[in-house]
């Protein structure tokens, strides 16, 4: 061969393998920012989602002493009952009892009532009460986990509730920019990362431990 020729072609060989350890090096470096940012993305519409369970058991308590851990009951609560609603009149011509209390009376009277389900997401034209269990992106699509019992603190009952689900769920399908190994991967060590701190690999809200409707991304 040519030495000239031969000389130019190792140039090139020599130029490709640069090329594609540069493409390799790029990706490695760019993979774990688009993981993290997928990831974000979902996490956000499966915080709402935990916001809006949480709306709910809250209110759902307020009318029974008691969380439920059954969706059926709390998607019908939300839809069925109603809450009255209070009109305030501030009084402002009785100065015999601003000068007794140094402040106005206020009077409540009644002016109707409203459903929870409007109370709670009024305004929200993509919310599907019908979908308040689902988890986002779970596919197939995936009820979280809910659960309630009664602790006693201090020798007192106290109703709590508990709704979560895992990675494993909501990142159950790789992004577009993986492939099904890497992202599985990636979700792998991500879990083994949660556990390995002793924390939970998912997202939930509420806790069967003690008396709290904290989110665990409220922690972070």
């Amino acid at each position: 061969m040519n030495p000239k020729l031969k000389s130019i072609l190792i140039n090139i060989a020599l130029f490709a393998v640069v090329v594609f350890l540069a493409i390799k090096l790029i990706q490695s470096i760019k993979a774990p920012i688009d993981f993290g940012n997928e990831k974000s993305y979902r996490e956000t519409q499966v915080v709402q989602r935990l916001k809006d369970i949480r709306d709910a058991e809250i209110f759902y308590k307020q009318t029974y002493n008691r969380y439920t851990s059954n969706f059926d009951t709390l998607i019908h609560f939300c839809s069925n009952y109603e809450i009255p609603l209070l009109k305030t009149v501030v009084n402002y011509s009785d100065t015999a009892y601003l000068n007794t209390h140094g402040e106005y009376k206020v009077d409540t009277t009644d002016a109707g009532s409203i459903l929870v389900l409007d109370s709670l997401f009024k305004g929200r034209n993509d919310f599907n009460i019908n979908e308040l269990s689902i988890v986002p992106f779970s596919d197939p699509a995936t009820p979280f986990e809910i659960h309630d019992t009664i602790i006693e603190k201090n020798g007192i009952p106290v109703p709590v509730f508990e709704v979560k689900t895992p990675f494993q769920v909501y990142l159950a399908k790789p992004g577009k920019k993986f492939s099904d190994k890497e992202w599985n991967t990636r979700l792998d060590n991500l879990t083994a990362e949660m556990e390995q701190l002793d924390k939970y690999a998912g997202l939930k809200v509420g806790s069967l431990e003690e008396a709290s409707t904290d989110g665990n991304w409220e922690k972070l």
